[in-house]
């Protein structure tokens, strides 16, 4: 993936780009968001993490009664810029109210884009109908509507592009530049 931008605009497009073709590539929304994320900022690039998305596809295990997995996947990102760290569990600076601040506005883009942040039901505004992934006949009938060949890529791409929104908004606010050349 390219790691030098002319403009955030570009980083945007580039990030929300990656995490689409992840997942139709790849499937897997949470990893395909987190992934898409590190490779833009590798600070961030940690391979357990990585791992450690892997069952929260489809809204955890594919039931798609849980959260989407473009937004938990958003999350780990968040919490792995602006979160504590075990050896620092106690957080008398308070660290992790950052990344519940930040984790709420993400969850809020996915309120206001879907009206939910629940996989079922995002299934249902973008595919007329929720698909149990965790089901061989309903999975297929999921990929022949279009699941992972658009349906899917637009939320983890638009998933990842809101991340790393959030992100530069931050590092704004921080006084930080958003480095373009990563």
């Amino acid at each position: 993936m390219k790691t030098n931008y002319r403009s955030k605009e570009e980083l945007l497009d580039a990030v929300e780009a990656n995490a689409a073709l992840f997942e139709k590539q790849y499937h897997g929304c949470a990893q395909c968001v987190l992934g898409a994320l590190m490779e833009t900022f590798p600070l961030i690039r940690h391979p357990e993490a990585f791992k450690s998305a892997t069952g929260l596809a489809g809204g955890v295990g594919l039931t798609v009664e849980g959260s989407c997995g473009g937004l938990t996947g958003g999350v780990m990102a968040l919490s792995l810029f602006y979160g504590r760290e075990l050896e620092n569990i106690k957080d008398p600076e308070g660290q992790r109210f950052v990344s519940y601040r930040l984790a709420a506005q993400l969850h809020a883009r996915f309120v206001e884009e879907y009206g939910t942040s629940i996989c079922g039901k995002i299934h249902q505004q973008v595919m007329g109908q929720t698909y149990r992934l965790n089901r061989p006949d309903e999975w297929d009938r999921f990929i022949e509507a279009g699941g992972h060949a658009d349906k899917c890529p637009q939320v983890v791409g638009k998933a990842a592009r809101w991340t790393a929104e959030i992100i530069a908004a931050e590092e704004a606010d921080r006084g930080r530049e958003l480095s373009l050349a990563l």
